[in-house]
């Protein structure tokens, strides 16, 4: 049988791949190290960390495991770590986000003070961790959440945040004109070297349960007057225009698998860095499949993560990220 190129029997795709040697050559998608963000989470008046129980393998962290885990991070290659505070005491405005010697305040710190630039030290800034209702914001007299009041306590968390050194802040609670808020209250304090990096099509998504026990969330009820409909694509590029136009320095898609269409998209769009972040649910149905032997565990993370990589993300945050770099 013969056939001219591109017509079977002539034009055999296979050829490409016969062995680990010759896929690896022709692999369109690559992971590295250098991608990966890992979160990490640091918790106020705890001894030895703590186990999530929704999340095998990640824990709430003392400062002092906190500093450990940012050593092995960055000895691994992984490119930087996305911090979040869990603080003892709670109130109505989160006082503890805004408070210098805050949790999430301490633990940047200690971070910066243990690999210093080795790796890029991102905190959460969102009051969700901080408030005894559990919502991104504060609260007006019936129980909304008060956008612009909200915008006030963000430019006093980054101006904080800031402060103790962090590199990069993450503004994730979906709040309308955050970007713009936080740059001109970062560059006001002469901090124009901390970047932004914008939760810009966040969604109001099932898969967030997890992370809920990670931060050890009071939120009663949803968030979906201020998360996005996952219904929504269209959407998403309207936030995305905005948030360029406030000046975001990366952007965010969140989560990463059930809106790969939307990373996608927004990667298409736009010429600053694209980040996914592979969430707290997402994690867990991996391990909850691979405990019960119904995966191959690593072939399902690495499957996933190439996923999102391929998809169009340059950054991808995920809590494999210190386990998985060295198979990489």
């Amino acid at each position: 049988m013969t056939g001219r190129y591109g017509e079977f029997p002539g034009a055999r795709p296979r050829r490409l791949r016969t062995t680990p040697a010759m896929r690896r050559l022709v692999a369109e998608t690559r992971l590295d190290p250098a991608e990966l963000i890992l979160p990490v989470f640091v918790r106020e008046g705890i001894s030895e960390p703590v186990a999530i129980g929704s999340m095998p393998g990640v824990f709430q962290h003392t400062r002092d495991s906190l500093r450990k885990a940012a050593v092995e991070a960055a000895e691994a290659g992984v490119g930087g770590l996305m911090l979040f505070g869990v603080p003892e005491h709670k109130d109505a405005v989160g006082s503890a986000g805004t408070d210098p010697d805050g949790i999430l305040q301490q633990g940047i710190r200690d971070v910066v003070s243990e690999v210093g630039d080795a790796l890029v030290v991102m905190s959460d800034l969102c009051l969700d961790e901080n408030t005894d209702h559990g919502h991104c914001g504060v609260l007006d007299d019936q129980g909304r959440v008060d956008n612009d009041a909200t915008l006030e306590r963000y430019a006093e968390m980054a101006r904080v945040q800031a402060d103790a050194g962090v590199h990069v802040v993450g503004p994730s609670g979906m709040m309308d004109g955050q970007v713009g808020v936080i740059r001109d209250a970062l560059d006001e304090i002469g901090r124009q070297d901390v970047a932004i990096l914008a939760y810009t099509a966040k969604y109001a998504s099932a898969f967030y349960g997890p992370f809920r026990e990670a931060v050890n969330s009071s939120l009663k009820g949803d968030r979906k007057t201020y998360q996005q409909d996952p219904a929504n694509l269209r959407e998403s590029m309207r936030e995305l225009a905005l948030d360029l136009a406030e000046g975001a320095d990366m952007v965010m898609v969140k989560p990463a698998l059930p809106y790969l269409d939307v990373l996608s998209k927004v990667a298409d769009a736009v010429d600053v860095p694209v980040a996914a972040y592979q969430i707290s649910g997402e994690y867990a149905m991996v391990e909850a499949a691979a405990a019960n032997g119904w995966i191959d565990r690593e072939r399902a993370i690495l499957e996933t993560l190439t996923s999102i990589r391929r998809a169009g993300a340059n950054m991808i945050l995920t809590y494999w990220a210190t386990e998985i770099a060295p198979h990489l």
